[in-house]
């Protein structure tokens, strides 16, 4: 059997042949397993979600720019659209329909997903809630990280995932406008939140506190959270010929008028997964040196995208002036944490991509289910922690830096005793396979 909340689950059905668990058969998004750590639980709050779609004006037309070309006097511009999903804690009573829709990596099959969160239920009131944007990557969804998205908002959050333009798995188009555009999207979204919580006939009025807002990035969404956070690229990465074409990536390089301008004072903190970069040369300690807002680093140590050594890790250690925490997940690769679990109709080949469609949601080694509840965990201490300024999630966040070296000791009342040393809210026997490692400003 498997626990979904406080409900048991069905272990095995049959899909196509194959036996599989109740939880991929529905492709639920919200599945707690029996090891799940205690803050990956969700919230007291009911959960609402809705679609909003935003239009970015006046932005620079990546893709309408011939790299071959010698450059244009004006660079040409266009009205920049974004797809943006919104989890919000909901009315009591509230409710709604809790499958949705989304395409998968192939770009062509839509498929239905389970969660908690109902559509278009009532917003509950009273209340301005800390926002936090989510940003997927490249190519993904508003979808990938729905597990996290949903969890979050039903302990006091709004959450706002983008469908970032020329990134998604339907748009996906020249990887120039994802270099220049990530960071600009996210700003954007929190502008236009803020905007919507005084708008007294949206959904959102009263309901947003932009004024205390955090971002969570994975691969490409983690690049854009460190140039947001207030890191520059690296002079020899503006200049990249497959990169940004004719310098436009230079509005974000380390030291420029622009991007001493970018940091929001209203970002209070940033979660960057399996952040883009340091393994290309869009990073270096000086540029990396710009971040002063905290920062929990999230990867795994065979991460063959970003890579990990010279890669995630490089960038944790270099972010010099703040403080800043990795947490790894030992022998996982690129999908560690972030994706949610792979839906039925991935496992199959697909000629177009070349590659089984759930590799693109899957790992070799760590059951994708059980890194969601630790990554809902950790990040549910970290923003309790810097947008709520709640003490006691800290504690969540203060631990022997291998988990497998955490000794349990507790009394026969379930007390801890002196000597009690493993990791604060996993039972006994499942902190395993995990490091922790924290650097203050240097």
């Amino acid at each position: 059997m498997l626990f979904k909340g406080s409900k048991l689950i069905p272990a095995v059905t049959v899909i196509a042949g194959v036996a599989a668990p109740m939880a991929w058969a529905e492709n639920r998004v919200d599945t707690q397993l029996p090891n799940a750590p205690e803050l990956a639980a969700y919230g007291e709050m009911a959960v609402g979600v809705r679609q909003i779609d935003l239009v970015h004006a006046d932005q620079i037309n990546i893709l309408a720019i011939d790299p071959a070309a010698d450059k244009p006097e004006t660079l040409p511009t266009y009205d920049r659209p974004l797809a943006v999903e919104v989890w919000y804690p909901a009315a009591n009573g509230a409710t709604g329909d809790t499958a949705f829709n989304a395409y998968l990596r192939d770009g062509t099959t839509e498929v239905t997903l389970n969660g908690q969160a109902m559509r278009n239920a009532d917003p509950a009131a009273g209340a301005a809630y800390p926002l936090v944007i989510v940003s997927h990557g490249y190519p993904g969804n508003r979808f990938l990280m729905s597990h996290l998205a949903e969890n979050i908002a039903s302990k006091g959050y709004v959450v706002a995932a983008i469908d970032h333009t020329d990134s998604t798995y339907r748009t996906k188009a020249a990887f120039g406008s994802t270099l220049v555009n990530r960071s600009l999207d996210q700003l954007f979204v929190l502008d236009e939140m803020a905007r919507l919580s005084a708008d007294d006939g949206s959904f959102l009025n009263g309901l947003v506190n932009a004024d205390t807002a955090g971002i969570v990035g994975y691969s490409m969404g983690g690049y854009g959270a460190i140039i947001t956070s207030g890191g520059g690229v690296t002079e020899g990465s503006v200049a990249y010929s497959w990169g940004g074409p004719h310098g436009t990536l230079a509005i974000h390089q380390a030291g420029t008028d622009t991007h001493n301008a970018l940091p929001d004072p209203r970002i209070k903190t940033a979660v960057a997964i399996g952040p883009w970069g340091m393994n290309t040369g869009f990073w270096n300690a000086e540029g990396l040196s710009g971040i002063k807002i905290p920062m929990l680093f999230m990867a795994g140590s065979q991460d063959m995208t970003s890579l990990y050594e010279k890669g995630v890790r490089a960038i944790w250690e270099n972010a010099s002036n703040t403080n800043r925490s990795l947490l790894t997940f030992e022998n996982a690769g690129h999908n560690a944490a972030a994706p949610i679990p792979a839906p039925a109709e991935s496992y199959r080949h697909d000629e177009g991509l070349g590659f089984n469609v759930s590799a693109h949601y899957t790992d070799p080694v760590w059951d994708q289910a059980r890194m969601n509840n630790i990554t809902q965990h950790f990040v549910t201490a970290w923003m309790d922690n810097y947008l709520k300024g709640d003490a006691t999630a800290g504690e969540y966040l203060d631990l022997v830096e291998n988990s497998n070296d955490g000794v349990w000791s507790m009394n026969d009342d379930g007390t801890p005793k002196e000597d009690h040393s493993y990791w604060k809210g996993f039972d006994k026997d499942t902190a395993k396979g995990l490091r922790f490692e924290v650097k203050a400003p240097e």
